[in-house]
């Protein structure tokens, strides 16, 4: 197929006017997963937006199929199926914030679709059918098939696709538009350990007699709070002060009978990238470490807290797990949940490791570094994915890619985890471009359309190059 007619056919206005309208008939549909209901594993959302998909499936000419509301697939044709596509219909909540238009309204201003799930991951999706509609249409003669796979549960565990693939077979190849361009071939590992210490009963003052910081074990806390009793905000002022220079938190107290709060702020990020933010829980911890306690138990696992996971140390050099490679970059750390009562702690951090750890230099170092305080930990490692860089797909891939950009290919390691995890062979690959921010989970979320097009040029050249 020479690539002038891929570049016609979506050059066509009316494949961006198409292009913009698909996108909004699955933005409208408010898919964040709720409890199951009869015939919807995550609820009504997913599945009326899985419905909708498949109904654009059939007007787009490719034979759609629903797996019990699991997932949805569609294929081009009936040979022997060489290449998976992996989106995903649901969405995250739609949170607060939004300026350009309500989130479940999708508003197209100066080139961009905003609405929640544009981004993340309904405009990929589209973008991927809309490439298997540009092939048959064009008349390119396939030797193998290339099938969509519709998820519903990306957001919230993948448990669509677990469920699919203990039916189905894995596909040669594999690449979900779930990410950015060029090519992401390699995901960390991750080590997300639970950790506990209890101490006697105390009296003595003060004390922290309370402590709560983080939400959710993959984001780096922005706020943490804690309950010191018998002390004044008036004595714990200059330790909050120094504190704050020293670290960038800010600290807020206030006073009820003989009980100090003290709420930290700190700036909240992504547990694959805690450099980008300030942990507010290490700060409160540096806070603490600082002020006059009482020499009891409690005091004693909080200066241990302090000098296991030290404010700014993103690395793990503390921890004693630490290290980095060539291929994958360095292994990265958050404290990101933290527990204080009267009688004892609990507590977890997210590391993200790279390619280079083992067992021994990894979770068995970390559980020597907490052993020497007297803390419990329990938890294993989840391991990375790696996909030869090298390999013919991946350079099929790159080779597309900078066929339609004008920009130099390459592979590209994250600490996060897509959808591709856990199969073998697969990648990410787009749909977003190099230095673009299209807010996803955040408040007016938007997509390129411009550059959703070019992926769409993308996509018909590899579902070409790789089943033709």
């Amino acid at each position: 197929m020479d690539r002038a007619q891929i570049e016609a056919y979506f050059d066509d206005p009316k494949r961006q006017e198409q292009l913009v309208q698909a996108i909004s008939r699955l933005v409208r549909i408010r898919s964040v997963r709720e409890d199951a209901q009869p015939g919807m594993p995550f609820g009504p959302g997913p599945a009326a937006a899985l419905a909708e998909a498949l109904a654009l499936c059939g007007e787009l000419g490719l034979s759609a199929q629903n797996h019990e509301n699991y997932v949805g697939t569609a294929d081009l044709n009936e040979k022997e199926t060489r290449l998976h596509i992996l989106g995903h219909l649901d969405v995250v909540g739609e949170g607060t914030g939004w300026t350009v238009t309500e989130p479940y309204t999708p508003k197209l201003v100066d080139g961009m679709l905003y609405g929640r799930g544009a981004d993340d991951d309904k405009g990929p999706v589209v973008c991927a059918l809309m490439a298997m509609q540009a092939v048959r249409e064009l008349g390119v003669e396939l030797n193998y098939n290339v099938r969509m796979i519709l998820g519903t549960d990306e957001e919230s565990g993948s448990g669509d696709i677990a469920y699919y693939y203990a039916r189905e077979p894995y596909a040669p190849y594999t690449f979900s538009p779930d990410a950015e361009f060029p090519v992401i071939n390699i995901e960390k590992g991750s080590y997300k350990p639970a950790f506990t210490k209890t101490w006697a009963p105390e009296t003595a003052t003060p004390r922290v007699t309370a402590l709560q910081g983080g939400f959710r074990i993959n984001v780096l806390p922005p706020e943490a709070e804690c309950v010191v009793t018998g002390l004044s905000a008036a004595a714990a002022r200059p330790y909050c002060d120094r504190s704050a220079a020293e670290t960038g938190a800010v600290y807020e107290l206030s006073e009820a009978g003989d009980d100090l709060r003290i709420l930290c702020h700190g700036k909240g990020a992504h547990a694959s990238l805690p450099e980008e933010g300030n942990n507010a829980i290490t700060a409160l911890l540096h806070l603490l470490c600082a002020l006059p306690l009482a020499k009891v138990g409690s005091t004693a696992a909080l200066h241990a807290l302090n000098a296991l996971f030290p404010h700014g140390d993103c690395a793990g050099r503390a921890l004693g797990i630490a290290q980095s490679d060539a291929v994958s970059g360095a292994l990265t750390l958050a404290f990101s949940l933290l527990e204080v009562n009267k009688h004892g702690l609990s507590g977890r951090f997210d590391s993200r490791f790279p390619l280079c750890a083992t067992e021994e230099n990894c979770k068995l170092a970390a559980e020597a570094a907490f052993a020497k305080f007297g803390f419990t930990v329990e938890g294993g490692m989840d391991a990375p994915h790696h996909t030869d860089a090298d390999s013919p797909f991946v350079q099929t891939l790159l080779r597309c890619y900078e066929a339609y950009t004008g920009r130099t290919g390459e592979c590209l390691a994250i600490g996060g985890g897509t959808y591709v995890h856990d199969i073998p062979g697969g990648v990410a690959f787009g749909c977003g471009m190099p230095g673009f921010n299209g807010n996803m989970h955040g408040a007016d979320e938007h997509t390129c359309i411009q550059d959703l097009l070019t992926a769409c040029k993308i996509f018909t050249q590899v579902i070409i190059d790789v089943c033709a």
